[in-house]
């Protein structure tokens, strides 16, 4: 998919002066011409950016959403109460000289005038240049690729995943490098935002700084995260498809059930009805399409992307359907208990046992591989991951072993892991089925270290895992038809500014050979 074409620098890209290239190239339709208008022009509204997203074969879902003043307590802002048309660009070239498609969308309040323009039309691995205009405002311009044709052959594929941007513990440097790579796609496995208050020593502070709770509260987070300029600067220069995990409603959540910290668990009418709001607002602020759009306290987020005949991604959703992971023991190796659902279960293994690419990807929150902490005979394992639902993720597991070339990868934990999947958990030298890589976070846990005096007892105790390290970054991958290439990428610091980034480790997985080889 990767082309030899022109390619700008990603920073320029994003901050390139749209101004110059000439507004009228979008025609003069102004403000003024919209239900409601009369309050005159509405000056800056890009404020958080433009991004590209979940790409076809024959387009991508453009998003952006007016906002000039993205931090208003009423979560609306600063736009007021009218219908604004938005027009938007597709072209071949930075410069718009050659415009191969273009259309108008309605930003209304009811959705904070988000604009989700649904692209087709366009020609199959292709790049593409885009920009939107409000009145006689001018987004900056993004690049972004469609997917190659189905079935197609392809020589490569590169992709980035990365997870958990806590704003208030640490710069998004990463995103800052990350804009400088040369992908075709960018995976965001969960925890886009965080919902708690408190401070920061960074002067990173969250807005508001207390814990988010409803509509208003949730956007004006997500207007905060996405003011950031590193992060714009990574969406306008790759499409990308995004999953959530609990951070984007409320810590550790686990479907009906809210899972607070600090008080007794909320009715789950309540917390339905919050959910539904935090969905409003994710919605809101992602290049999702139509498709993904919430329905109350409900949104399907879980769905497939297809690469030509190299790459399959099984985008899932750990969090709306899982039980509640706080049980009894003794519970824990219930047949029925489900972190998936019945529906995305079933939906899993059907797309896994039907035509898939050479790779085949699932892309997720929580760690799917056994992780015991605990030295010695004793055991201990996360209840927030699949070990809390070890039948569900066994059988997945051993049908991954009828896949070609299965490849989990996951968020959640802020460091870096790379693990064989095995056929039996408990017996290192059973076969090994697959493989997970775990990317560490953006900037949740501020700088990290290499590793934590624990890690050597989890290398230890689970001969599969290989690898373990605990700074920042996003892991980069590299796909052919012969190996996949994994780049674990990290900055020195994140609570300062302009960090260097560097190769932490290198895997390769060979096709048809299932594990890790290191270098």
């Amino acid at each position: 998919m990767t082309s030899n074409s022109y390619r700008p620098n990603r920073r320029q890209v994003l901050l390139a002066g749209s101004a110059a290239i000439g507004a009228a190239a979008l025609g003069t339709t102004g403000l003024a011409g919209a239900a409601g208008a009369g309050a005159g022009p509405i000056r800056e509204p890009f404020q958080l950016g433009i991004a590209s997203g979940d790409p076809l074969p024959d387009g991508v879902v453009l998003w952006t959403r007016l906002a000039p003043e993205p931090l208003t307590e009423d979560g609306f802002g600063g736009m007021p109460d009218q219908i604004v048309p938005v027009q938007w660009q597709v072209a071949t070239d930075e410069k718009f000289s050659d415009v191969v498609a273009e259309g108008t969308e309605h930003a209304t309040r009811a959705s904070a005038h988000s604009v989700h323009a649904e692209v087709s039309g366009l020609k199959p691995g292709a790049e593409y240049f885009y920009r939107f205009r409000a009145g006689a405002e001018l987004s900056p311009i993004g690049r972004t690729k469609t997917a190659p044709a189905v079935g197609a052959k392809l020589d490569k594929f590169s992709f980035a995943f990365a997870s958990c941007q806590n704003y208030p513990a640490g710069h998004y440097t990463a995103y800052q490098r990350m804009a400088e790579e040369d992908l075709d796609l960018v995976a965001f496995l969960g925890d886009y935002i965080y919902e708690g208050g408190g401070t920061s020593a960074i002067g990173r502070t969250h807005v508001p700084a207390r814990e988010i709770m409803d509509l208003a509260d949730y956007r004006t987070r997500l207007g905060q995260y996405k003011a950031d300029p590193h992060l714009q600067a990574a969406h306008a220069a790759f499409p990308w498809a995004v999953v959530f995990d609990d951070h984007e409603v409320e810590n550790n959540w686990a479907g009906d059930l809210s899972q607070p910290d600090t008080e007794p668990d909320q009715d789950p009418a309540v917390f339905r009805e919050r959910r539904a709001q935090a969905f409003q607002a994710y919605y809101e602020h992602m290049p999702l399409r139509r498709a993904q759009r919430p329905s109350g306290p409900d949104i399907r987020i879980h769905r497939r992307l297809t690469f030509g005949d190299l790459v399959d991604v099984h985008l899932l959703d750990t969090r709306q359907y899982r039980d509640d992971q706080e049980v009894p023991p003794e519970q824990v190796d219930d047949p029925e208990r489900t972190i998936l659902g019945a529906e995305q279960r079933k939906w899993l293994l059907d797309n896994l046992s039907g035509s898939t690419a050479r790779w085949n990807v699932l892309a997720q929150q929580v760690f799917f591989t056994q992780r015991d902490f605990t030295a010695g005979d004793a055991d201990s394992f996360s209840n927030d991951a699949w070990d809390n639902y070890p039948a569900e993720r066994n059988a997945i597991r051993d049908h991954l072993a009828t896949v070609s070339n299965p490849v989990v990868i996951t968020g959640d934990v802020h460091a870096n892991y790379a693990a064989d999947i095995k056929a039996d958990f408990d017996a290192p030298d059973s076969a090994t089925v697959g493989v997970e890589l775990v990317g560490t976070s953006i900037a949740s846990g501020g700088d990290g270290t290499d590793q934590n005096p624990s890690d050597s007892v989890q290398l230890q105790e689970n001969p599969h895992i290989k690898f373990i390290n605990r700074k920042r970054g996003y892991v980069r991958n590299t796909i052919t038809p012969d190996a996949w290439t994994a780049d674990f990428r990290v900055v020195d610091h994140v609570t300062t500014p302009g960090a260097p980034i560097s190769d932490r480790a290198t895997f390769t997985i060979r096709s048809g050979e299932p594990g890790l080889v290191e270098g």
